[in-house]
């Protein structure tokens, strides 16, 4: 079987220009899945980069937490703002109240408001946008 590079090109492309996670093509008897990679805070450290969307993101994930933790409710992909290219729902030195909306995380194609537990400042982001979350991991620290 030959694996047709363009349509992979072009499947990798959509991703980009939909902002997709993941996209799968079927035709006939071949399919084909692409998908971004993503990176888990649990098993690895942030590198260090230039990016946007990562300069808010601590690159020291595994050291001793101090602060209150706020925590993923689910399973799912996690937003720090409501839409692309939209203000962010909290950023680094920000106060916040409890009941706060902190970050959006997608499941089903449904997008949880994750509201905060604690009123503080932010003091971590544990997550970059668009990064998948586990139920229970840190997704913010709190002063």
């Amino acid at each position: 079987m030959k694996i047709d590079k363009k349509i992979i090109k072009e499947l990798s492309d959509y991703l980009e220009e939909f902002n997709l996670t993941e996209l799968e093509y079927t035709e006939k008897d071949t399919k084909i899945k692409v998908s971004k990679n993503s990176v888990s805070v649990n098993n690895q450290i942030a590198p260090k980069t230039n990016n946007p969307k990562l300069s808010d993101v601590s690159s020291s994930i595994n050291n001793k937490k101090t602060g209150n933790e706020i925590t993923s409710p689910i399973i799912g992909t996690a937003y720090h703002a409501p839409e692309p290219g939209a203000k962010k729902f909290v950023e680094i030195g920000k106060k916040i109240k409890k009941g706060d909306t902190i970050m959006i995380v997608e499941a089903m194609k449904t997008m949880n408001h994750v509201p905060s537990t604690a009123d503080g400042i932010v003091k971590e982001i544990c997550v970059a946008d668009g990064q998948a979350v586990e139920f229970g991991q840190t997704i913010i620290i709190l002063e």
